[in-house]
């Protein structure tokens, strides 16, 4: 009974998929707006689809192979002269990766050297297209969560753990105050509730010894 519910799915997804192009070129051509609900509408029964029979990583490549290509439809549609597709490549890409990896993302390995990688990327990508402005921090900051948390969770260092992490944040935000606004010294004060976080695990972790 269950697989003839994706199969539902899939035949209403066809039809509906089908009467909105053509609506779309009936009322008018200049403009193809029926990408927009097509990506549900192939996603909604194959995601399914992929429950059902257990096949996440399949449903992750095809997922992430869909959504890339109507990103890519919609940056040449909409704006052809700028490729911001470029900058969801890395996060999509990285699904299919990590549903393939499985457990393994909790090898250290993995996450420094994929952590390495996504960084990389995203610096190349800020040097040819806006070399001016390092935005490429943003994503690496909330990339290197992931070596960082694992590496003290396998110690289970929590204490260490908001140590380093109000390092790693203060680090972040004097790094945006500086590159984006020098004039006006901001960081200090998310900087002093941040080290509120090692201040509390350390008294806790005193009371626990008393």
């Amino acid at each position: 009974m269950r697989k003839y519910e994706w199969r539902f799915v899939a035949a209403g997804s066809v039809l509906t998929i089908l009467f909105l192009i053509v609506v779309n070129y009936v009322t008018g051509v200049e403009y193809p707006w029926f990408i927009y609900p097509v990506l549900l509408l192939l996603l909604l029964p194959f995601g399914i689809y992929a429950i059902i029979e257990k096949k996440q990583i399949l449903f992750s490549l095809v997922g992430s192979f869909i959504l890339l290509v109507y990103l890519v439809l919609e940056n040449y549609i909409s704006t052809p002269d700028y490729p911001w597709v470029l900058y969801t490549i890395a996060p999509i890409v990285l699904w299919p990766i990590l549903t393939v990896l499985g457990t393994r993302n909790k090898n250290m390995t993995v996450a420094i050297s994929m952590s390495l990688i996504f960084t990389l990327y995203y610096v190349l990508l800020n040097v040819y297209l806006a070399p001016a402005y390092p935005w490429a921090i943003f994503p690496a900051f909330l990339i290197l969560w992931w070596p960082l948390s694992l590496y003290h969770a396998k110690r289970k260092a929590y204490f260490a753990f908001s140590v380093n992490a109000a390092l790693f944040i203060s680090l972040f935000l004097i790094s945006v105050n500086v590159f984006f606004s020098p004039d006006a010294i901001w960081a200090v004060y998310p900087i002093f509730a941040v080290l509120w976080w090692p201040l509390s695990m350390y008294y806790f972790s005193y009371r626990q010894k008393v």
